[in-house]
C-alpha cells in the first residue's frame, strides 16, 4: 500500500512537466492567434500519385522528396506570450535534435534541427524555428486567407525519410525564411 502511494504521489508530481512537453502544434492548433497547417501522410500519397508520370529530372527529384515525407505541420504566430512559449518548447525539443544550422541578421533568427535518419543525407525529422521574422517583413506583414498579418515566430516540423540535398528545393519553393541557407550549408 505505501508503495502504491509514492507511486500515485510521484505520478502527480510529474504532470506538470508531462503537460508542459505537450506538443505544441497540439496545444495551439485552434487558437485564433495562430495560423496553423498540417499536412497529413494520405496528403503527401495523393501529391506522389499526381506526379507519378514526371519525366523531368528535377521533378522527379522533388516527388521522391513528397513521397519520403510523413508529416509537415506548422505555426505560425504574432502573439508574443505565444511566441515565448513556442520559443521554450524549441528549445527543450531541441535536446533531443541536432542543431543544423543558425542564421542571426538585424533581430531576426533561423534555426534548423534534425534527428539523424538512415545515412548522413537523410534526417527523419527536419524541425525549423523562425523568430523575430516581423523585423524583415515589413510595417504590412504577410497576406493570409486575404488578411494582412503581421508573423514573429514560425515553426515548421517536417517528418519522414527525408533527403537534406532536396528540402533546401522544398524550402524555397514554399518560401520558408532562410531556406536558401540550407543549400549553401549542406
Amino acid at each position: 500500500m505505501k508503495n502504491r502511494l509514492v507511486v500515485f504521489v510521484m505520478a502527480i508530481m510529474l504532470m506538470p512537466a508531462i503537460s508542459s512537453a505537450q506538443d505544441v502544434f497540439e496545444k495551439y492548433n485552434d487558437n485564433s492567434d495562430v495560423t496553423y497547417v498540417s499536412i497529413k501522410p494520405k496528403m503527401f500519397q495523393m501529391i506522389a500519385k499526381m506526379g507519378m508520370n514526371v519525366e523531368e529530372p528535377e521533378a522527379k527529384a522533388y516527388m521522391d522528396m513528397v513521397k519520403s515525407i510523413t508529416s509537415f505541420k506548422t505555426i505560425m504566430t504574432d502573439n508574443k506570450t505565444i511566441a515565448a512559449d513556442i520559443s521554450k518548447w524549441v528549445k527543450s525539443r531541441s535536446s533531443s535534435l541536432e542543431e543544423l544550422m543558425e542564421v542571426k541578421d538585424d533581430g531576426s533568427e533561423v534555426k534548423f534541427y534534425v534527428k539523424e535518419g538512415k545515412d548522413a543525407d537523410h534526417v527523419k525529422e527536419l524541425l525549423i524555428f523562425v523568430n523575430g521574422i516581423d523585423k524583415k517583413m515589413g510595417e504590412n506583414g504577410v497576406t493570409i486567407n486575404g488578411e494582412q498579418r503581421k508573423i514573429e515566430t514560425v515553426v515548421v516540423s517536417l517528418t519522414g525519410d527525408i533527403d537534406l540535398n532536396e528540402i533546401s528545393k522544398l524550402t524555397e519553393k514554399m518560401n520558408i525564411p532562410g531556406g536558401e541557407h540550407l543549400e549553401k550549408k549542406h
